[in-house]
């Protein structure tokens, strides 16, 4: 309990730290706590310590986390899928989580708007964008994003645009992403002036958390630096 609530104050002073170096108010910089492939267990001593926001990226056992965490009557979390939404994983998806940060297709957006139950709010989704434009990453490019977004405002009541989310390359020198994270701020800000209602711009990970700070993210996605090192299954 205790190394979690350490990582978990870590990260958060990281963040006023990052925030504050570029004049920005760190209340608006959300932490989303990666949590994939850790038990339950692990999540119970986070959300003891003060942590509300869990990203997981495989649904199956996400979905047997969630449950078991609400069957202790814990219902004030916030569960967001962050991984490549698969087709056949949808209706789990849908039934399980309140934001979908990866959706990239119009075909998975209708699955999900369709499978979506009655009883539960809309689901809350962000775009991916392929900010890198590496052709093994997920995520649309930049110049298909409106005819995904009119896709859903046409054909997708129960989904709710919320923002968008990009993973910038992988690379030695953070310089160089600075201008794939400012891109998807350009595109953010420039749907909010047409009028769309976004709130969410998540960009940054351990290593280029600083760098997407500073390009204006309002949700980072931070896993081992809280949970330790990932725990894969063989």
């Amino acid at each position: 309990m205790l190394k979690i609530q350490e990582n978990l104050s870590n990260v958060k002073e990281e963040i006023i730290n990052f925030a504050t170096s570029v004049k920005r108010d760190p209340a608006n910089i959300a932490l989303l706590a990666v949590s994939k492939t850790k038990p339950a267990g692990a999540v119970l001593e986070a959300y003891q310590a003060g942590q509300r926001l869990f990203g997981e990226s495989y649904a199956q056992e996400a979905a047997e986390k969630i449950q078991e965490i609400r069957s202790q009557g814990i219902r004030d979390i916030e569960w967001h899928f962050i991984g490549p939404v698969q087709a056949n994983k949808t209706r789990i998806i849908a039934e399980h989580f309140d934001v979908v940060e990866s959706l990239d297709r119009a075909r998975i957006a209708k699955r999900l708007n369709d499978q979506r139950p009655p009883l539960m709010p809309d689901l809350r989704v962000l775009i991916q964008v392929n900010i890198s434009r590496e052709p093994q990453k997920s995520g649309i490019a930049f110049e298909e994003l409106p005819d995904l977004l009119d896709f859903i405002d046409s054909s997708c009541p129960r989904l709710q645009v919320a923002g968008l989310m990009g993973i910038a390359e992988n690379v030695r020198d953070k310089s160089e992403i600075l201008p794939q994270f400012q891109a998807l701020k350009d595109a953010f800000d420039d749907l909010c002036r047409k009028g769309r209602p976004l709130t969410v711009l998540s960009m940054g990970m351990s290593d280029d958390m600083a760098e997407a700070i500073a390009a204006g993210s309002t949700e980072v996605r931070i896993g081992t630096a809280i949970f330790g090192a990932r725990q894969y299954h063989v």
